[in-house]
């Protein structure tokens, strides 16, 4: 492997995946760490090394630690996959919460240590905030996933007391056809059923996957930047307005809306804090600091996303 090292946790999931093409043309070559080394292996093939991870210790990669530029964590139990019972919501918190402690023991115990660490985050950090205005110095609000993501984002503050840089992305809805919430929203458009969830009011704060990993990628070369940035493009939308937009790509109606109601009945408290309530985000710091979305607006984004399916 070159002397570019990345370790990447979660390097497997919807995100991880893009995240390792976009290292991959960065010229780095990445370590993914994974409980099931098959699997990954299938999924990655040569674009990243596959090394078994327990998910909370430093057990077989420990030796990499100090032979790597940076640590990119994307480790957790998919929030959406279902509904939130005691025993869901426990995997949910100790799959972030013991991985990210995993990595700060991994950089303790390393010499030299990588400089960099980047946490992925949610705007579920923010909690329902109605038609409030949201940047990376809002507070965090209240229930089951702002508290998750809390301690998501707590699990690996001791980087910062080892002097290594830490950078947190707060990702929004993360569109891409292949995985995450929109195939949900495709399937009833297709069959001309298509329509907002809920109220169609709460705001829906999004990027388009391709985005979201280049904008990891530019964290980790802007060793300048460190802390909070909110990765959303600078269009969120009302849900009424993404199911409109999604109608008019479709070339489908958008007029059945799904009562709110069935969906608290299907999947209870998360549905209640994900899909029926929402926040306004605003990629404030991203803004700044001048980087550049190639899918700033939410029809640009599912133009490009269904023109590559066909």
């Amino acid at each position: 492997m070159s002397e570019r090292i990345v370790i990447l946790t979660g390097g497997t999931g919807f995100i991880g995946r893009a995240l390792c093409r976009a290292l991959n043309g960065g010229d780095y070559q990445v370590a993914v760490l994974t409980r099931n080394l098959d699997a990954a292996r299938a999924i990655l093939g040569d674009q990243a090394l596959a090394v078994r991870w327990d998910g909370r210790t430093t057990a077989g990669w420990q030796e990499l630690v100090s032979r790597s530029e940076a640590i990119i964590n994307l480790a957790g139990e998919n929030i959406g996959a279902g509904r939130w019972t005691p025993a869901r919501r426990a995997q949910i918190r100790e799959s972030r919460v013991l991985a990210g402690r995993a990595l700060v023991e991994g950089l303790r115990r390393a010499s030299p240590r990588p400089g960099t660490l980047i946490q992925a985050s949610a705007v579920g950090y923010y909690g329902p905030r109605g038609d409030e205005d949201i940047g990376e110095d809002s507070p965090s609000g209240d229930g089951f996933l702002a508290e998750t993501v809390r301690l998501w984002e707590e699990s690996t503050r001791g980087a910062e007391e080892l002097g290594v840089r830490r950078v947190i992305m707060r990702s929004g809805l993360v569109l891409e056809s292949d995985g995450g919430v929109l195939p949900r929203f495709l399937l009833p458009f297709r069959f001309f059923v298509g329509g907002p969830v809920g109220s169609g009011e709460q705001w829906i704060s999004w990027v388009h996957r391709d985005d979201g990993a280049e904008a990891f990628l530019w964290a980790l070369g802007r060793r300048d930047l460190a802390g909070v940035f909110n990765l959303v493009a600078p269009g969120p939308v009302r849900m009424r307005e993404f199911a409109r937009v999604l109608g008019r790509v479709m070339n489908r109606p958008a007029a059945c809306r799904v009562p709110a109601f069935l969906l608290r009945w299907a999947f209870g408290q998360m549905a209640e804090e994900t899909i029926l309530s929402g926040q306004r985000v605003l990629p404030v710091r991203l803004r700044q600091e001048e980087f550049r979305f190639r899918f700033p607006d939410l029809e640009t984004a599912l133009r490009g996303i269904l023109k590559s399916r066909r």
